[in-house]
């Protein structure tokens, strides 16, 4: 059953969440989120995809964005496991939100650090996609909305998600699967709610993430808006076990037609098959072999 953790304390099943009307993240939007995939395991005990990473980006965003200085990533892992366990889900979605808590931002300068935040982990069945979808592959065309990569908010995950889920809308009228994000230098972005992959020959290419420009550009690259996914981040350490080079680099979009294949990572749906961008067909209009056992080995952690 769906199961909701409020500031400390688990809510009875017909109790209604109650957020201060000040809260800074209902005011101005100000919080961090994380949703991840997980549920009962045989043994009766929960389990988490990628928690500790998910914990820790969001720390690590808490920090950069002024929201936290000292997160307690332990204390909110094992909230996120209790959640889960009451809840008694096979497989669930859960969703933890951070936001600036009941406090004044004008008030206010510096790190965060005498204010209570507001924490919210909600534990509900996971949703449920076609195999059609991953068995076909999907459509992507492209979003009208550009991102910044000199917005300090990019590349975290934000309560400011409205304009990535409008895009998503329209993209489905369309009938395609995700809508791609390009940044305002018209290089690849990723999805909506995803990570893009293409891959050709025997090289992973993949746009370079934040916290990865310096490594690859030096220190004078531009800061990246490419969000670090924990699924992207899971195929990235499997790359070398299928033969496949990985090379993270400012991708265009025309090169996603000359790729053999294309996939979208992110936690939910874990690997999906792009076999169509705009009216162009990917590689041979079907999903790739990578994909497939990529899909195949995220779908083996939940056995």
């Amino acid at each position: 059953m769906p199961t909701v953790f409020l500031n400390g304390r688990f809510l009875d099943e017909s109790e209604q969440p109650l957020i201060s009307a000040f809260d800074a993240g209902f005011q101005h939007g100000v919080g961090l989120f994380e949703t991840m995939h997980g549920g009962i395991g045989a043994t009766g005990e929960p389990w988490v995809l990628g928690l500790d990473d998910h914990m820790n980006r969001l720390a690590d965003s808490a920090l950069v964005l002024g929201l936290s200085n000292e997160l307690r990533t332990q204390a909110l892992a094992d909230a996120v496991l209790e959640t889960l366990r009451r809840s008694e889900l096979p497989r669930a979605r859960i969703r933890l939100t951070l936001t600036g808590g009941d406090l004044s931002l004008l008030s206010r300068t510096g790190a965060s650090t005498g204010h209570d935040p507001t924490i919210m982990i909600a534990a509900q069945p996971a949703t449920t996609y076609p195999d059609a979808m991953f068995e076909r592959g999907g459509a992507l065309v492209v979003a009208d909305t550009r991102a910044n990569p000199f917005n300090p908010c990019e590349g975290h995950k934000t309560l400011n998600y409205w304009w990535r889920l409008r895009e998503l809308q329209t993209a489905a009228a369309k009938g395609a699967s995700e809508a791609l994000i390009l940044q305002v230098s018209n290089h690849l972005c990723g999805g909506c709610v995803s990570n893009i992959f293409m891959i050709q020959g025997d090289t992973l290419l993949t746009p370079i993430a934040r916290g990865e420009e310096s490594d690859i550009g030096g220190k004078s690259a531009l800061p990246s808006p490419v969000l670090p996914g924990i699924t992207r981040a899971w195929i990235l350490d499997r790359a070398d076990t299928l033969g496949l080079t990985v090379k993270r680099q400012m991708i265009s979009a025309p090169d996603l037609l000359k790729a053999d294949e294309v996939f979208l990572t992110n936690s939910s749906w874990g690997v999906l098959p792009i076999v169509k961008f705009e009216a162009g067909a990917i590689g041979d209009g079907v999903p790739g072999k990578f994909a497939k056992q990529l899909r195949a080995a995220w779908l083996e952690q939940m056995d």
